[in-house]
């Protein structure tokens, strides 16, 4: 007797929809997954027209693809850690964030007494070919610890004491951080506590007190020496844009080279590897890892870099969309979380870049050179992902 279609099992073959629509394959965001992979894309081209042209000191020979080469090495590594994140429940996360934490906060302790010293700081353990930077991982670590202990929280207003001790969850990694030092990263941390703090319900005079006890700490660094001098010389260059000081003389000319790289692109730019400053030998130190941006705005143009902003903005608004969606409140503060150090790191980036914020050195997610910093944006998205594939009960 025939079976009518309505009574019809799906077989095994293609086009299987046997899993049931909560699944959580069946609800990936793609839409976020698509932003994040055409960012890359566009990294791994701004990278190479960049670097490849320039010289390394002492040599003769560009560096050709030798960046590229191991950023799509990073890419790979930072695909199969999202992939290990997505895999596992958040709440399984969430079981395991004080064993993370801690390992975190001992990496941290260890990159100060025995890490490699770049630049006057101690940001990272030297294993050879790859420099691995504790700073970076912190930010995984310590958004899925905060999240957790303030998730279990169920009032409409975060208690004092549930404040106080949240507080003491971020403050401490951002000290040791400090202390390395790298003011860049430790600002992500706190912007990443105020933003999860003030969704779960934080008062006003709350968020005034993280601002004060943030910059007393940079206060207490900086007159105790731990902040190098050469970090303040950015904020000095900051405010004497114009100086010919030669103690600024690196750092403005820094800026300035970015800010004009980014003007003379016009409205569509010069075409990949035809910027003059960007494709030159000698223009914009690191340009591939701290002045990406400045390499669109002259290659792409103000189209390239609305392109990039509109990117951007797709993906904080689809981390927007699933924090509203998760099913409980550490769902909810996960993606904040995230929501707010991208945010402020795309800010942080594009600002030094034009010129109306001092250099930090953060780089530009997704698109900046780097390993750490590119597995350690994978693993949160990895986690943004992970909400929204089990926002079903």
């Amino acid at each position: 007797m025939p079976v009518s279609l309505l009574q019809r099992r799906p077989d095994s073959g293609l086009g299987n929809i046997r899993s049931s629509p909560s699944a959580p394959s069946r609800n990936i965001d793609w839409v976020l997954m698509v932003a994040q992979g055409a960012l890359c894309i566009l990294g791994l081209a701004v990278i190479y027209s960049a670097s490849h042209s320039k010289v390394p000191t002492g040599q003769n020979t560009p560096y050709g693809y030798f960046f590229v080469t191991r950023q799509e090495v990073f890419l790979i590594a930072a695909v199969l850690a999202m992939i290990l994140v997505m895999s596992m429940d958040y709440d399984w996360w969430k079981d395991r964030s004080r064993f993370l934490y801690g390992v975190t906060i001992m990496m941290l302790v260890l990159v100060i007494l025995l890490g490699a010293v770049s630049g006057g700081a101690n940001l990272s353990f030297d294993l050879g070919p790859l420099n691995l930077q504790p700073a970076e991982f912190c930010k995984f670590t310590v958004l899925l610890t905060v999240a957790a202990y303030l998730g279990d929280d169920r009032s409409d207003e975060l208690p004092y004491h549930r404040f106080i001790i949240g507080l003491m969850l971020v403050g401490a990694p951002a000290a040791l951080i400090i202390i390395q030092p790298d003011l860049g990263s430790a600002s992500v941390l706190i912007t990443m506590a105020m933003g999860i703090m003030l969704v779960a319900g934080a008062k006003l005079r709350y968020m005034l007190m993280i601002t004060v006890l943030s910059i007393a700490t940079v206060g207490a660094a900086v007159v105790t020496k731990l902040v190098k001098q050469y970090q303040l010389l950015r904020f000095t260059a900051f405010f004497h844009q114009d100086s010919n000081d030669p103690k600024l003389r690196d750092f403005v000319y820094q800026g300035k080279h970015a800010i004009q790289a980014l003007a003379t692109g016009g409205l569509t730019g010069k075409g990949w590897l035809q910027g003059p400053i960007t494709n030159a030998q000698h223009d914009i130190p690191v340009q591939w890892a701290d002045f990406p941006f400045s390499a669109v705005g002259e290659q792409f143009g103000l189209i390239g870099c609305g392109v990039v902003v509109g990117l951007y903005a797709l993906m904080l608004l689809r981390i927007w969309r699933i924090a509203h969606l998760s099913r409980d409140l550490l769902g909810t503060y996960i993606c904040v979380g995230v929501f707010t150090m991208l945010l402020w790191q795309v800010f942080q980036n594009v600002a030094m870049t034009i010129g109306i914020m001092p250099i930090t050195g953060l780089p530009l997610p997704f698109i900046s050179y780097g390993g750490s910093g590119v597995v350690t944006f994978f693993a949160m998205l990895g986690l943004v992902q992970n909400v929204h594939m089990r926002r079903y009960r």
